[in-house]
């Protein structure tokens, strides 16, 4: 009588518990490659070791040994063609009762495993059953995959939190932002193999794209090309013109969960809208399901070189005003993330190892189509700007140089100077266990101002430059210092009080004329608003410090910021045919939203969440709405009130019923739009006992 098997048992609990995915699921089997898992079939009859049984593992279109995608192993052991790739194995599990027909198989996938879905069948004697699927994932416990992190601390940090930080704002103005990654969600399995099929390189070699995927360089490059939708059915649409109509601001997203729900259930239609942020929040998402360690980098005062020259040149008129638009620019911030992986493809001994820059917002396109990295973060430090992949551009983006123009009425230009050190400022991220920001400027650039700084810089222009250029021109010396100061915050609703300081170095007084410009700024560089022009003569003495008052009432920016993220306030000093110039660039800071629970909070039982926001203006705000999302407390994903108009110092209040569905403490994110204020948010600590 042929031993058949009766029953299959994929133990998802214990299975998931031990390879970490239990957060995700509890209905299908996910595990880590390169990790055993147990398997128990449940035989007819009696098994002794010797009887034949076969497993298959097969993913993808056409699987094939040499491709790695499929798999056959047991007893009697196969033989494996000379070139077959990611060979599974199993062994008889000590909690197996053979003479009970009780087989447990303990079941490891090999550490060149592609990630996936997978079908399992086994053969005994000649009949075959189909067992079920299971999910395999990279695997950063594992010290043979090449995603593997050793710290325990970060490797919590950066593949199981699923609440973070993104940083915005300006070098000297940093805003926090929250954001609910999600990647434990339970939809987020359907979703994240969803992207890899539904990319570019997987509609032309389905069976090589499926084989590839055993490589995190080649898994994270095709996360950063599906983030954005410029070649195929990707996320996100980017859009930076201000014209949202007909989608949603970017600043009107805080959870990634809600953008890849959207565009999973619409047929990979990708949604509206993302920019940097946005894309590199999804992207960390998506990598962290998969089991790569990523993290959300934000480098501040970021240059888009377009030219591959490491440097930008920027044009201005005698106010201070940027008097040309050019493809080049420097933005107040830019986004990407870091994943963690080793790369041997690069073939020098390890240096290249550990965080790689990956940008899936679409900027510049990296062998024919928008992604950006993997980019060795240890690459860039270097200067070593022919490694691959895309490593000049990010170098240019953290450390490039401004060189800054005066265009005159009659089109002629003049340099004013080289500015060495603005690009690449306080390169930030969150830190590892706690809410504070880590400054990780040093990992990317030397000091600025060193020698090292500059001799790295000469080595990447003349490394990325057929004609050699990459040394400095002895610049004039500036006579006049000038900056720009903060008298009191800069609070949305209140008046701006700054000050214009002027310093001379030289032995001659001087008769200036200083021209002092306020602009409303989109964040990527581009000015969508004049809001001051100021003239002003002054006798500047040697050795002598001028201070100009500079004030900018509330009621003449205030039109201007609903749908802008800075205000760039500069000034441009003359004396006869000599120019000086400063800037400073800052944002807002916006009111506050209360939140609060009301009473105990524990998992699977009702909670009420209060949330609350007060117009402190004098003024009526109109079309006010408050949102409310938070991992593992609400489904659907957020909650949102309806619109309303709050006059002054009154109160818009959102009460909440729900059933938190995970234990720990979980982040709430509230949102606040209307007419004046933009997409203003703040988080809520909701801790949820078992």
């Amino acid at each position: 009588m042929v031993n058949r098997i009766n029953k299959v048992d994929f133990h998802y609990v214990a299975n998931n518990a031990a390879h970490r995915t239990i957060e995700i699921t509890t209905k299908q089997l996910i595990v880590r490659r390169g990790q055993p898992f147990l398997l128990t079939l449940e035989m007819l009859q009696s098994f002794s070791v010797g009887d034949t049984l076969l497993l298959t593992v097969e993913t993808g279109p056409a699987p094939l040994e040499r491709h790695g995608t499929r798999s056959q192993f047991g007893n009697p052991s196969p033989k494996y063609p000379s070139d077959a790739k990611a060979v599974w194995k199993y062994e008889i599990d000590r909690r197996a009762v053979l003479e009970r027909g009780i087989v447990a198989l303990s079941v490891t996938p090999p550490i060149d495993a592609p990630v996936g879905k997978y079908s399992l069948s086994a053969m005994t004697h000649g009949e075959r059953k189909n067992l079920g699927t299971l999910v395999v994932l990279f695997n950063p416990w594992c010290s043979d995959d090449w995603v593997y992190l050793p710290d325990d601390r970060e490797r919590q940090e950066y593949v199981m939190n699923e609440e973070g930080t993104v940083y915005t704002g300006t070098s000297d103005c940093i805003s926090s932002l929250p954001w609910i990654f999600g990647q434990f969600e339970e939809e987020m399995v359907d979703i994240c193999l969803k992207i890899l099929d539904a990319n570019l390189k997987h509609r032309k070699d389905p069976a090589g794209d499926t084989s590839a995927r055993c490589n995190p360089i080649y898994v994270s490059r095709v996360i950063s090309a599906m983030v954005n939708s410029n070649d195929d059915q990707g996320v996100l649409v980017g859009r930076w013109d201000g014209n949202y109509s007909d989608g949603c601001s970017p600043t009107y997203w805080t959870s990634s969960v809600s953008i890849l729900q959207r565009w999973f259930q619409n047929r990979c239609s990708p949604v509206k809208y993302g920019q940097s942020w946005v894309f590199a929040a999804v992207m960390c998402t998506v990598m962290r399901f998969f089991g790569i360690p990523c993290r959300v980098v934000t480098n501040f005062q970021s240059a888009h070189d377009s030219n591959n020259s490491l440097t930008i040149d920027e044009y201005y008129d005698d106010y201070g005003v940027s008097s040309k638009e050019t493809s080049e620019s420097v933005w107040n911030f830019h986004v990407w993330v870091e994943g963690w992986m080793k790369r041997p493809d690069l073939m020098k001994g390890g240096i290249y190892d550990g965080w790689q820059v990956l940008d899936p917002t679409p900027q510049e396109k990296s062998e024919g189509v928008f992604c950006c990295g993997p980019a060795p973060v240890n690459a860039i430090l270097r200067g070593d700007t022919d490694v691959k992949y895309d490593v000049p551009f990010v170098y240019a983006e953290v450390n490039a140089d401004i060189v800054k123009w005066m265009i005159s009425p009659d089109g002629s230009k003049k340099k004013m100077y080289t500015d060495t050190r603005s690009v690449g400022q306080k390169i930030s991220t969150k830190a590892v266990g706690s809410w504070k920001r880590v400054d990780i400027t040093d990992s990317y650039k030397h000091k600025e101002g060193t020698s090292a700084e500059r001799a790295i810089f000469h080595r990447a222009v003349r490394m990325n430059s057929k004609e050699g250029h990459g040394c400095d021109i002895e610049e004039a010396p500036q006579y006049v210092e000038m900056r720009i100061e903060q008298e009191t915050k800069v609070i949305n609703g209140q008046d701006i009080k700054l000050r214009l300081k002027l310093s001379s170095k030289d032995h001659t007084s001087k008769e200036m004329t200083i021209r002092i410009n306020a602009q409303a700024m989109r964040y990527y560089g581009k000015m969508a608003g004049n809001i001051l022009n100021k003239v002003q003569l002054v006798t500047l003495l040697s050795g002598q410090d001028v201070t100009i008052p500079i004030q900018i009432p509330f009621a003449t920016y205030s039109k201007y910021m609903v749908n802008c993220d800075s205000i760039k306030v500069s000034a441009v000093a003359s004396d006869s045919d000599e120019y000086y110039q400063t800037e400073t660039n800052f944002t807002l800071e916006q009111p506050v939203i209360s939140m609060k629970a009301l009473g105990p909070v524990q998992v699977d039982r009702e909670m009420t969440l209060q949330v609350e926001f007060t117009n402190s203006l004098n003024e009526k705000l109109r079309n006010c709405s408050l949102t409310v999302n938070g991992c593992g407390l609400f489904k659907p994903a957020y909650v949102g009130s309806e619109m309303y108009d709050l006059n002054p110092k009154a109160k818009l209040q959102l009460t909440i019923i729900t059933t938190p569905y995970k234990v720990g403490p979980k982040t709430v994110v509230a949102n606040f739009s209307c007419c004046t204020f933009r997409d203003t948010k703040s988080t809520y600590i909701v801790e949820v006992k078992p």
